[in-house]
């Protein structure tokens, strides 16, 4: 059947009469209701963007409940056999002149995409929504308009209604792994503010009546700011604004250092729990708060950087010029889906390099139609579907005023879909990560290093595009009281350069800055005009090439630990060298906070004085030997590193939780075991007695946490479970931790060095990944591996930067500018444009090429 006959005039195809159930019958085994667990995707193509708003609409099949745009739907039918699938189409339509206007578009039927959204571009007042479902039963396409109660087959309508009734695929039943989508609050609209003429200071902040300064809650009613109850969130307090809410009925207040240009946290006392305000910004208008002029503050003291906030969130994304919107393959927009901006930054860049456009877009269909049954959970399937939504020029078309003449003139309009929304894209990228997966914002760095690793465990045939990022690092480590030393080799991505805040040349700038500001915060006035540290590109290179300390150093040719020193060098340059200015560090109360500085990134970089030398003439290397395993004499004593464990004791933690979470990450610091507890403190026995596995008197517990080899060993399950954590197979983690004697931080450098594994895990989850991967396996080809590392010049030019805005990885946002066709392009969210000022200087990982000899 040609293709125009098969997606012809659904009216021509449609069945005028006859029996539905019967023409149904062969069907009927193929036709499932959805069950708990199942995931109905009605609002996207497995394969694409398109939508029920687009215009072929969308096409659901009654089985696996996949969606498919129209020119993906014959693949699915001629790979599975499957013949009945919904069609599920949102028309928009132009109002009849004097109809009666509203604040949202009418649905004439509205249970049918309960949970599809608005399309915020048109006049509500001009157009309305028709939506339309029909069963379409292929190869022959016949259509049966629904709802059709009456003559279809029980079974048949109930499906149906179940699909239709569906919720979104991306909200997770397991709520440890996405936060509960807030909803707005009943308040929110009808609010009654007090015009009392309070008027709330930028800084300062404390309960009216105990004189707390954290936890700290503005009540959107009177401008009442007094203190949450202790267990809310963690923060501590005495319950005031609940008090004040029981004594006058005021129900919504917003926690003063969560306030940021993107938002706020509210909660509602009426409701019992948190709840959007869309009014938000006129709301706190009343009481003098401008939200532009806000930013978050993690511990909610004191907003005190007001004025570097604002400075730094206009400079970034260049709020004070206009700028031309850029469109057409290559400048398409992401959707922000709440904090995922750091997401959207990082593929920018990534699909803006020619080996992954040629990996993922040039073998789309390859990868299509070697896809498991399951496209929405296969990475190579899911890369190459965002690499086409962002290069195609599919999703970012300007507007054409003659094609919005004729469309008013059809009395329907089409609508213009710019951007693309990554939502299926981050549900399984993010899969099992416990940060990752959440609503959260996270580090930019972190994700291109979990994205690197999914590129290197999904790879397509014997070509990997992110060898083009990988290097070796050769540390040279030297025993400073014998001088011998020891060469060794390591894989990594990215170069990450030390902020070199001493050799700031505005040193007396920056002394006056700070009198000033401390002035300004006691005597509670406005801080002053910001003076931003600005720090020489070459002292950050200086302060990396440096020499540093080696702790716990044990020295094989003494038999004893010794001081030592290590310095790194590049034992390869790679084709696209990644710099991350490691501008985050952690406070005295372990939230991560930036260092808000000025580096004068080069546009040309060379490196090559780092190149790696080897062993020297007139060096001797250390005897190769390890260094012994002690056992104590008591097994039931671990050894326990107990400035970390009360370190995690002030933080509220329970003690139990912190001796378990120091003793598993094997002493490694307060840093390491926090990220422990934090992927654990769900678990039922978290804040239970540490119970030392595997103990019969023979091993230690401190030899375990150390990774000392057991009987057999078979790694410590908690070693596995932090690895598996951060996004690992079970298998890869457990062969990791053998190979380095049960090691966590040398496994983790291992798994990043040998990303295919040795061995194939039979556990049934192993088995599933083995399925959804099976598209690599499929496309890679005979024949011996390509070069893992690409060396070369280490002379490059910078086409790239990410930006990150806010005090913190915890909060604020990310932007990408991007050099294409000779000129700058930021990237911000949704707003493609061309850059008028790029600010170079204010980067957060950069993103250089090659230089060719």
């Amino acid at each position: 059947m040609q293709r125009a006959a098969l997606f012809g005039s659904g009216r021509d195809a449609q069945m005028a009469a006859g029996d539905l159930g019967e023409l149904l019958v062969p069907y009927m085994p193929t036709i499932r209701v959805p069950k708990s667990g199942d995931r109905v995707y009605k609002t996207e193509c497995a394969f694409s963007y398109e939508c029920p708003d687009s215009e072929g609409g969308l096409y659901v099949c009654m089985n696996t409940f996949l969606g498919f745009g129209r020119e993906h739907v014959e693949r699915h039918y001629r790979k599975t056999g499957q013949c009945v699938y919904m069609h599920l189409k949102r028309h928009v339509i132009e109002k009849v002149p004097g109809a009666s206007g509203g604040a949202l578009p009418k649905r004439r039927n509205a249970m049918l995409f309960l949970d599809l959204e608005t399309n915020g571009d048109l006049n509500n007042d001009d157009f309305e929504y028709e939506d339309e479902a029909k069963l379409v039963i292929f190869p022959d396409h016949y259509e049966i308009p629904l709802p059709n109660i009456e003559e279809l087959p029980a079974l048949v309508t109930i499906a149906c209604d179940a699909v239709l009734s569906s919720k979104s695929p991306y909200r997770k039943q397991d709520p440890d792994s996405w936060e509960e989508e807030l909803q707005v609050s009943k308040h929110a609209k009808t609010l009654v503010q007090i015009d009392n003429g309070v008027r709330i200071p930028p800084s300062g902040w404390k309960c009216s009546k105990c004189d707390l300064r954290e936890n700290l809650w503005l009540n959107l009613t009177d401008g009442s700011v007094l203190c949450g109850k202790w267990f809310f969130d963690g923060s501590g307090g005495n319950g005031h604004a609940l008090e004040h809410y029981k004594e006058m009925g005021y129900p919504l207040a917003v926690k003063l250092g969560t306030i940021t240009p993107d938002g706020a946290d509210v909660y509602s006392f009426d409701e019992e729990e948190a709840v959007l305000d869309p009014h938000i910004a006129k709301h706190l208008a009343h009481f003098g708060i401008d939200m532009l002029q806000m930013h978050v503050t993690e511990n909610g003291l004191r907003d005190n950087n007001i004025k570097p906030r604002v400075s730094e969130w206009e400079v970034i994304q260049e709020s004070g010029v206009k700028l031309k919107p850029m469109y057409g393959p290559g400048y398409t927009g992401m959707k922000n889906l709440g904090n995922s901006c750091y997401l959207s930054a990082v593929l920018q860049a990534i699909f803006s390099i020619p080996e992954f456009q040629r990996a993922y877009v040039g073998n789309l269909p390859r990868i299509f139609d070697y896809s498991p049954l399951d496209p929405t959970q296969d990475f190579n399937t899911q890369m190459a579907k965002l690499g086409h939504g962002l290069l195609s020029g599919q999703y970012s078309k300007p507007p054409v005023k003659s094609e919005l003449i004729e469309q008013v003139m059809k009395e329907e309009h089409k609508p213009q879909h710019n951007g693309i929304s990554p939502r299926m894209f981050k549900a399984f990228v993010s899969k099992g990560h416990p940060e990752f997966s959440s609503n959260r914002q996270q580090d930019a760095q972190e994700f291109f290093l979990h994205l690197i690793n999914l590129v290197e465990r999904n790879r397509i045939g014997s070509e990997n595009p992110s060898d083009v990022f990988r290097f070796l690092v050769e540390e040279r480590t030297q025993c400073c009281q014998s001088r011998k030393v020891r060469y060794t080799e390591r894989v990594d991505y990215l170069m990450q350069l030390p902020v070199a805040m001493e050799a700031a040349t505005n040193k007396d700038e920056l002394i006056a800055y700070e009198l000033k500001r401390r002035e300004a915060e006691a005597a509670r006035r406005p801080p002053p005009e910001l003076v931003r540290a600005k720090i020489p590109f070459s002292a950050c290179l200086q302060a990396f090439s440096e020499p540093e300390n080696v702790e716990d150093f044990w020295s094989s040719a003494l038999q004893a630990k010794s001081a030592g020193v290590k310095t790194s060098r590049f034992a390869s340059f790679p084709e696209y060298l990644v710099v991350q200015i490691k501008k985050f560090t952690f406070g005295l109360d372990w939230i991560p906070q930036k260092l808000d500085v000025s580096v004068d990134m080069p546009d040309l970089l060379d490196i090559n004085h780092l190149r790696a030398m080897g062993l020297q003439p007139g060096e001797e290397e250390l005897p190769d030997i390890a260094p012994p395993i002690i056992i104590p004499d008591d097994p039931k004593a671990p050894d326990m590193d107990e400035s970390s464990v009360m370190q995690l004791a002030e933080m509220g933690f329970p003690l139990e939780a912190c001796r378990k979470a120091v003793y598993y990450t094997g002493n490694m610091g307060a840093e390491v075991a926090f990220n422990w507890i934090i992927a654990h403190m769900e678990e039922p026995d978290f804040a239970e007695p540490l119970a030392i596995p595997g103990y019969g008197g023979i091993a230690s517990a401190g030899a375990a946490g150390l990774g000392a080899i057991g009987l057999d060993n078979q790694p410590p399950e908690e070693m596995v479970a932090l690895i598996t954590s951060m996004g690992f197979q079970r298998n890869v983690a457990i062969q990791a931790l053998k190979a380095t004697n049960n090691n966590l931080e040398h496994a983790l450098d291992w798994i990043f060095s040998h990303p295919e594994p040795e061995e194939e895990s039979e556990s049934a989850s192993d088995v599933m990944d083995m399925e959804n991967n099976a598209n690599a396996n499929i496309l890679a080809e005979a024949g011996s591996e390509g070069p893992r590392i690409k060396d070369g010049s280490g002379r490059y030019e910078l086409f790239g930067f990410i930006s990150h805005m806010g005090t913190s990885t915890m909060s604020g946002h990310y932007v990408s500018h991007l050099k294409k066709e000779g000129r700058w392009v930021i990237y911000n969210d949704l707003k493609v444009c061309a850059s008028e000022r790029p600010p170079r200087d204010l980067g957060y990982i950069y993103f250089y090429r090659r230089i060719p000899s």
